[in-house]
């Protein structure tokens, strides 16, 4: 019994020895479920991240470093170890070890003037007309080989300056998540004259993912099990919840997964 707490003391501080501290960014412009408030970090996968690493004793700093772009530069080469948080893509699983948990749902819509609203059933009701996607975003491999050979889908910008561009009519529809969507337009109040269409472009969800070339990769499988425990009793949804009260969006409890 000695010897085995001994060795777990032992493995615990070689641990912590190569990674000192977990390291957290996350997209800075997309709340409310991450973004930057000008000093730091915030949102539901902030806080869910710090909280599971608080409850596994494990040493952290929150970091901002800049565009969405950055950020995964970054992973992509260790200088961030968790990323908080995003959708799975294969691109990204040749750097990322994602945890496979679901942290939040987030569900991908297409967003348009509600005086130009147009019938969206399928992918390809979105042939006939001109869209925009914001630097960095992907909404899955099936979506995109479809966008590449049948859309004229722009990237360009952040959420901020697609939403612009579609108020002005330079494209039809902006694809985003549907929260980030949502709490763009709550925030310029312009709610009543831009609107979600349904059915979502996708049901998606957001994960946790570490570095593969960080050191604190090792502790993935104590953070998922962590995380699958909140995600049992509902915390990460009332964080989630919190967020969107925050922000004065109302949604209903299916598209928040409470099923």
């Amino acid at each position: 019994m000695i010897l085995a707490t001994c060795w777990a003391q032992a493995t615990a501080a070689k641990l912590q020895a190569d990674c000192p501290k977990v390291v957290v960014s996350a997209d800075p412009d997309y709340p409310p479920l991450h973004w930057y408030d000008g000093k730091e970090l915030r949102g539901p996968s902030i806080e869910l991240a710090t909280h599971i690493l608080a409850d596994l004793k494990i040493p952290y700093e929150v970091r901002y470093v800049g565009p969405w772009k950055r950020v995964l530069a970054n992973a992509a080469i260790g200088k961030i170890d968790l990323v908080a948080t995003l959708k799975i893509q294969p691109e990204r699983e040749r750097y990322l070890d994602f945890v496979r948990t679901p942290a939040f749902p987030n569900p991908v819509a297409v967003f348009v003037p509600r005086e130009r609203a147009f019938v969206f059933n399928t992918w390809q009701d979105l042939a006939s007309h001109k869209g925009g996607i914001a630097l960095g975003n992907t909404f899955g491999q099936e979506f995109s080989e479809f966008a590449a050979a049948h859309l004229r889908l722009e990237e360009s910008g952040t959420a901020d300056s697609n939403f612009r561009k579609l108020g002005l009519g330079r494209i039809d529809y902006f694809v985003v998540g549907l929260f980030a969507g949502e709490a763009w337009l709550a925030r310029h109040g312009r709610s009543a004259q831009i609107v979600a269409i349904r059915p979502f472009l996708a049901d998606d969800k957001n994960y946790y993912a570490f570095s593969k070339y960080s050191p604190c990769t090792r502790y993935l499988d104590a953070f998922e099990a962590r995380l699958k425990e909140l995600v049992a009793n509902k915390t990460n949804i009332a964080m989630l919840n919190a967020s969107l009260q925050g922000f004065d969006i109302k949604l209903d409890s299916t598209t928040l997964g409470h099923r």
